[in-house]
């Protein structure tokens, strides 16, 4: 009897053992990540392959030496899908898949409490400069350049819903390649797909937002779920 109870007793703990091993086991996202950009804050973009418009937004930050997730909600992309962001064209209405630093953030209404990254207010002079022969390519006019032609550019304000609240994604922000894209954010979702941006509901905006630290250099990840363009490869 006592040989059997010890039997049992060491097969419990050895199946207790398992069960509670399985999930700690399992690297989370960043974690299968081949970069994160070096920072202590990351958000992932993942969208199940090149031609889906809905994903998942996820922000996550380092916790005792792990990654650990903040925040999670359901995210939309370009009305095209997604494509490799290195060799993405302009006006494709796809949303380009990298890992990108986050410049700044903008809106229309107030910076949310607790925001701690530098906010642009948007005004009726605030532009977004999309023309290839502009100077300003890629870039965050006030007012409006003579070499920017008004149906090349974004009038941010116009934007009422969407430019609420916005982050600034690095795509093609550095050195900008003509021809490749302008005007990539994380902002509020609209009516649906976007023309290339990542969108999450209003409320998700504003606590990505709150929790966004600059001096944790927390880099923004988009991509599928597997494949080419996989989040992981980045």
């Amino acid at each position: 009897m006592r040989r059997h109870l010890l039997t049992f007793a060491v097969l419990l703990t050895l199946a207790i053992g398992s069960v509670g091993a399985g999930p700690a086991d399992t690297p989370s996202l960043p974690d299968r990540m081949a970069d994160t950009g070096g920072g202590s804050q990351l958000i992932t973009a993942e969208a199940p392959d090149t031609g889906s418009t809905t994903g998942t937004v996820t922000w996550w930050e380092r916790r005792g030496g792990r990654w650990a997730e903040a925040g999670s909600t359901p995210a939309r992309f370009g009305a095209n899908g997604l494509t490799e962001g290195a060799t993405r064209e302009q006006g494709t209405s796809t949303t380009p898949t990298g890992l990108y630093d986050l410049p700044y953030a903008f809106g229309i209404e107030k910076a949310p409490a607790g925001t701690l990254y530098a906010y642009r207010k948007v005004n009726e002079d605030s532009w977004w400069c999309q023309d290839n022969a502009s100077a300003s390519y890629n870039r965050w006019v006030e007012p409006r350049p003579a070499d920017c032609r008004a149906d090349e550019a974004e009038h941010l304000v116009s934007y009422g819903t969407q430019y609420a609240r916005a982050l600034v994604i690095g795509f093609n922000y550095e050195r900008p390649v003509r021809g490749r894209g302008a005007g990539i954010f994380l902002h509020v979702d609209g009516r649906g797909a976007t023309a290339g941006c990542v969108s999450v509901p209003t409320d998700a905006m504003a606590e990505i937002l709150a929790w966004a630290d600059p001096e944790r250099e927390p880099h923004i990840a988009v991509g599928t779920t597997s494949g080419p363009t996989a989040i992981t490869r980045y």
